[in-house]
């Protein structure tokens, strides 16, 4: 594993069902390179955006690819994925200063509390998606359900609005 100073804490590891992803399809050009840099193989992102004619590589800390240490697969036109929490703004950070389009699933809480997220979303162009409930998650074994807090997709040159509002479907 990579000795990188900003390592992911335990807390971190989430997984997304596939029923939150599902909305942000219909706003990804067909057939594009993605990349999902907080994943793995088992990844519901990799799985749905594979199965949906996206060529998809992911990368993760476990199998000793940092995110902060490695750069975009060669041809990249998304970076797609749902990064460690209390990494949130070194990752905003890092995929800002890619350009290349980008949709994080993230905590909206405190989003523009620090000094720092505020004008790196004041000087980049940045839009979110909100959803009409709570997402719940996956971790280890367990199904998170009635999460304490609500997630949007923040995203990059991705949506045609600054906000979009999607329906999520059943959470299966």
């Amino acid at each position: 594993m990579a000795n990188h100073q900003f390592k992911q804490q335990k807390q971190d590891e989430y997984y997304t069902k596939e029923y939150a992803i599902i909305p942000l399809l219909k706003y990804l050009k067909p057939n594009s390179q993605i990349w999902c840099p907080f994943d793995t193989q088992e990844s519901n992102f990799v799985k749905l955006l594979s199965n949906n004619g996206h060529p998809t590589q992911w990368t993760h800390i476990w199998t000793g690819q940092d995110f902060f240490e490695t750069d975009p697969p060669k041809g990249t036109e998304y970076i797609i994925s749902n990064p460690p929490y209390s990494l949130r703004e070194k990752v905003l950070e890092r995929l800002f200063g890619f350009k290349i389009p980008f949709a994080m699933l993230i905590n909206e809480a405190g989003l523009f509390d620090s000094k720092k997220r505020f004008e790196l979303l004041k000087n980049n162009p940045f839009e979110i998606m909100v959803f009409d409930k709570r997402i719940d998650y996956i971790k280890g074994d367990e199904n998170m359900s009635g999460v304490p807090f609500k997630s949007i997709f923040l995203c990059s040159n991705v949506l045609p609005d600054k906000f979009v509002f999607e329906t999520l479907g059943e959470k299966f």
